[in-house]
């Protein structure tokens, strides 16, 4: 009896092993610890390098995410959001269950989501996934932006093959910001001072609707206001002004921030300074000036490139004793641009 209870015994511990073996022969003699069985598991990365620094600032920007898989025929058949210190964790993989196939993956990121632009987070179809911004009514009947936009992020990542074999396959969605602040100084080369509550500062675009695919779509024309506004003195070389010392040190200044929508190529955005007595201070294409600094990154960009990277403008204008722009030049990010006239 002894006998044959060892001899079950080694039987049994025969018959485990080449279960064992089979199991393993069918996940290709591999264990996924992580996930336990031998199922393809999909996960998203998320990562935000479309920035003037060239590296990832995904976990110390962004906050929120939520990512729409969409089937072939641009069906949405998978939604997910996820927000807070889960998505700042470093390493931070959002698990996607989908079934094998082929999808495009979109998604639209930030605290701007949903808040300061509106998104249809229950859509079924890809050309329902816009942004429009929240506005309210301007005095000319168009809309109107007064407020600091919180960042709004879209990444797009088309046509990808969740493959059916076993293991963990992640996929990568690359941000680009939609968000940008534009602060606009104004510098009187007297050194009288300049009241913030002399001026009103506005720059109008046709960007408050961004398309599925980040493109801008038509739209009324908006204005955005500031959405604060400080004075005070500041020092700045200015030989035109003293050519022996080359420096004036009493230079009063008011400075204006505005926010505003995505930037894009082609697009009639004007930044405009009205002296509240309704007199045209000063209105310059803001796009193309910008673009007269690309050349200062120090690697070649394409114009939507440098815009997409590009989420802050300092602009300084200076104003003569009549309180007129002297417009023959200007700086951007503390870059000098001499203006020609007749040319933009």
């Amino acid at each position: 009896m002894q006998f044959k209870n060892k001899l079950i015994n080694v039987v049994g511990r025969i018959i485990a092993i080449c279960m064992g073996m089979a199991t393993l022969s069918s996940c290709d003699s591999m264990i996924y610890d992580d996930e336990g069985d031998c199922d393809p598991h999909y996960k998203v990365r998320f990562t935000y390098d479309m920035n003037m620094k060239f590296s990832d600032a995904f976990p110390a920007e962004v906050n929120a995410v939520t990512l729409f898989i969409l089937d072939e025929n641009g069906n949405v058949i998978w939604q997910k959001s996820e927000s807070g210190e889960a998505v700042k964790a470093n390493g931070y993989l959002m698990d996607v269950d989908v079934q094998p196939g082929n999808y495009t993956l979109l998604a639209w990121c930030g605290e701007g989501a949903g808040s300061h632009f509106d998104i249809p987070f229950d859509a079924t179809k890809h050309t329902s996934l816009t942004a429009t911004l929240q506005r309210e009514r301007h005095t000319d009947g168009f809309g109107k932006s007064s407020q600091l936009l919180k960042n709004l992020y879209h990444g797009k990542l088309a046509a990808q093959e969740f493959p059916a074999t076993q293991g963990v396959h992640t996929f990568t969605v690359n941000l680009t910001k939609d968000t940008n602040e534009v602060n606009i100084v104004l510098q009187h080369l007297s050194g009288e001072p300049v009241d913030k509550d002399d001026y009103i500062f506005t720059i109008t675009d046709y960007n408050g609707m961004l398309d599925w695919d980040n493109s801008i779509m038509p739209d009324e024309k908006i204005t955005y206001f500031a959405h604060y506004k400080e004075m005070g003195s500041a020092g700045l070389d200015v030989p035109e002004v003293n050519p022996e010392s080359r420096y004036v040190s009493a230079m009063s200044a008011c400075v204006a921030g505005l926010s505003v929508s995505r930037l894009v190529k082609g697009n009639d955005c004007r930044v405009n300074v009205h002296h509240k007595s309704g007199r045209l201070v000063l209105s310059i294409p803001l796009i193309d000036y910008a673009l007269l600094v690309k050349g200062s990154v120090g690697r070649p960009l394409d114009d939507q490139e440098f815009l997409d990277r590009q989420d802050k403008y300092d602009l300084v204008f200076f104003l003569d004793e009549g309180g007129r722009w002297m417009n023959s030049y200007i700086y951007i990010n503390s870059w000098k641009i001499v203006v020609q006239h007749g040319g933009l």
